[in-house]
């Protein structure tokens, strides 16, 4: 298997403060979890802090390869042919902390609404996603020009054809024996 040229490395923010102030405000809401916070908090602020030190996406020539996790380390390539759609999302939690996400949506994806990759917390995501989608463009309008015919398919195509002449030929004579009377 022949290495791929990375193209474009993704840089993440630390969207540590993103995911507090989620758990954080709910919390806050239900008066009776308050005390929970104390506890919950600091666990989630250092398990974050972790997991955005293990985060990597990465633009390939012909695929975008995303990289996380830290016990469970999970790796996914996702060729650049098969992106449908590239969204970038700020709810208003995100937006306060400056925060943006990218959601990777793919042809033949199982469940509606669903992405198949959300990554939290990318610098410039809508230039990252430009890149993306440009890249993608490059390689479909490579593939179309290169799927005109070559002298090659088209010999086969005439042998196909007389493939096809012949048959014609012999079902012609088989109705012409059935026709006739004994």
């Amino acid at each position: 298997m022949r290495q791929e040229v990375i193209l474009q490395q993704a840089e993440f923010d630390n969207a540590v403060k993103y995911f507090v102030l989620s758990i954080a405000i709910p919390f806050t809401i239900t008066i009776v979890l308050i005390p929970l916070l104390i506890i919950i908090l600091p666990i989630v602020y250092i398990v974050k802090t972790i997991e955005y030190k293990h985060i990597e996406c990465t633009l390939l020539e012909r695929s975008l390869r995303v990289r996380r996790g830290v016990l469970n380390k999970v790796e996914k390539t996702i060729p650049l042919d098969k992106i449908t759609d590239l969204g970038v999302n700020q709810g208003p939690i995100m937006r306060f902390c400056g925060v943006q996400a990218i959601a990777i949506e793919t042809a033949g994806q199982s469940g509606m609404g669903s992405s198949l990759v959300n990554l939290v917390g990318i610098r410039d995501a809508k230039g990252f996603r430009d890149a993306v989608l440009e890249r993608r463009d490059e390689i479909a309008e490579g593939k179309s020009a290169s799927s005109a015919p070559t002298p090659a398919a088209s010999a086969a195509s005439d042998d196909a054809t007389e493939l096809i002449r012949e048959i014609r030929d012999t079902l012609v004579r088989i109705e012409a024996k059935l026709g006739q009377p004994d």
